[in-house]
């Protein structure tokens, strides 16, 4: 029985190919700056994104956290999402590690945060309050690419009251694809940009901050002081290497998968998708609450994983092809229409 797995684009496995990639890598001590696999990936992701310097991480919350710790000092706080998440997802590292204040703001539908609401929610120059330094935008939110105009629009608005702005780029791929720019053409705006190697794009661990050569050189104290100083870590890099090239224009056919499964969703009773859907690899739906848990038990026997709860978000990612989502689709299918059928049985006349 095959697995399909629609928690997350994180779950996916490395390929034979990158497993080979990963054993030949050629590695040295990174902490000395004499891997020459990191180094590699490194220039290569900065010159991806359009920046001077870059600096591999071992996941996507390390890498914001450099990030928040790198633009600001104690005391200071940054404007962010209120479901982002270098807010709400990662610990609350900037608050406990680095006595950084949140300042989280509802997302717009579009997943923009409202450049209006964010002046207002600037702090004067008062003792009294947190210092205002940071914008922190994600990209894509929820599974919505930021459109293209508004990234112009928020980098002139930190620039007019003096904030910095940075990416969670966790899927900043996805973004690009879709949008069909190079990743340059979003990470332009931004003072600072993680970039995640480990979802869609398929590699089994890391992330990478680009940002100027001066900005890094402060992040890479931050990781060091942070246990994050890695070693040999040309075989992780390796993976996002062979990520990068291999991996990250196929992302459109998660992509079409994510179009496929919403229409195969759409219209079986007990089941909504959300009109939205798909975004990028996402498809949003949601379930009857009293039907949730046995459609997770029924699909989990079948060897099929989503998330819990009755609102479902299901990610295609490149362990799921065609065929996967006609037969998670199907089988969907099959429990609602029986339990629907029940439970009109069970009405009384």
């Amino acid at each position: 029985m095959k697995r399909i797995d629609l928690r997350s684009d994180t779950v996916t496995l490395p390929s034979p190919s990158m497993r080979e990639a990963i054993a030949q890598a050629a590695v040295g001590d990174d902490v000395y700056g004499e891997d020459p696999t990191v180094n590699e990936l490194e220039a290569q992701v900065a010159q991806r994104l359009g920046t001077p310097a870059a600096i591999f991480v071992c996941s996507g919350t390390q890498s914001n956290l450099l990030a928040l710790l790198s633009h600001c000092e104690r005391g200071d706080e940054y404007i962010v999402g209120q479901q982002a998440h270098t807010y709400k997802y990662e610990g609350g590292g900037a608050a406990v590690l680095g006595s950084i204040q949140p300042q989280p703001l509802e997302f717009s539908p579009d997943g923009t945060l409202d450049l209006d609401r964010v002046a207002e929610a600037i702090k004067p120059d008062d003792p009294h309050f947190a210092r205002t330094r940071l914008l922190c935008l994600e990209n894509t939110q929820a599974g919505r690419p930021l459109p293209l105009a508004y990234l112009a629009q928020a980098r002139e608005f930190c620039e007019r009251h003096g904030l910095g702005l940075h990416l969670d780029g966790a899927r900043l791929c996805n973004a690009a694809v879709a949008q069909g720019v190079p990743e340059a053409e979003i990470a332009k705006h931004f003072h600072s940009i993680s970039l995640c190697l480990s979802k869609g794009l398929g590699a089994p661990v890391g992330s990478v901050l680009c940002a100027s050569t001066e900005f890094i050189g402060r992040a890479r104290r931050w990781r060091k002081m942070l246990g994050g100083g890695m070693r040999q870590a040309g075989l992780l890099a390796a993976a996002g290497l062979f990520a990068l090239r291999n991996n990250r224009d196929r992302l459109a056919e998660d992509h079409a998968n994510a179009l496929a499964l919403a229409q195969e969703l759409s219209g079986i009773p007990g089941l909504s998708v959300d009109a939205e859907s798909p975004r990028t690899n996402m498809v949003f739906a949601t379930v009857d609450p009293t039907l949730a848990a046995p459609l997770r038990a029924h699909l989990a026997a079948r060897g099929m994983r989503v998330g819990s709860g009755s609102n479902l978000r299901l990610v295609t990612h490149l362990d799921v092809n065609p065929e996967d989502v006609l037969a998670f689709a199907a089988c969907v299918r099959e429990f609602l229409h029986a339990s629907v059928a029940a439970g009109a049985r069970r009405l009384p006349a």
